[in-house]
């Protein structure tokens, strides 16, 4: 009867492990995702070709907040930093957010910072 219930406490912290590295992966990946967006938004390849004008600041946060929300990270245009440096045909563009994730694991909950940008 011990050993048995050794094994439930085991495999009970086992899953709680799995569950807990499984949810913060999650919002290690989404962030991942995000910044690999911010380096593509930043590099304005269609402007660079003329396919299209260079987006204004403004255009830039609302872009980053679409890319966010499409992995569930919620941003407001304070929580990013646009930085413009060099020419007006050829602009450097520098893009950064801040935010905090809050994961929850049966009733435990932490908070996790992520600073994605669009530096290589």
């Amino acid at each position: 009867m011990r050993i048995r219930t050794k094994i439930v406490a085991g495999l009970l912290a086992l899953v709680l492990a799995v569950i807990a590295c499984w949810q913060t992966a999650a919002c290690e990946l989404a962030n991942v995702e995000l910044r690999d967006d911010l380096h593509d938004l930043a590099s304005q390849v269609s402007a660079r070709i003329g396919l299209v004008d260079f987006n204004t600041d403004n255009d830039f946060r609302y872009a980053v907040m679409r890319k966010a929300e499409q992995y569930d990270i919620y941003l407001q245009p304070e929580q990013m930093t646009v930085r413009r440096i060099g020419t007006l045909k050829e602009p450097i563009i520098y893009l950064a957010a801040d935010y905090k994730t809050h994961v929850r694991v049966l009733g435990y909950s932490f908070t996790l910072h992520f600073t994605p940008s669009s530096e290589q």
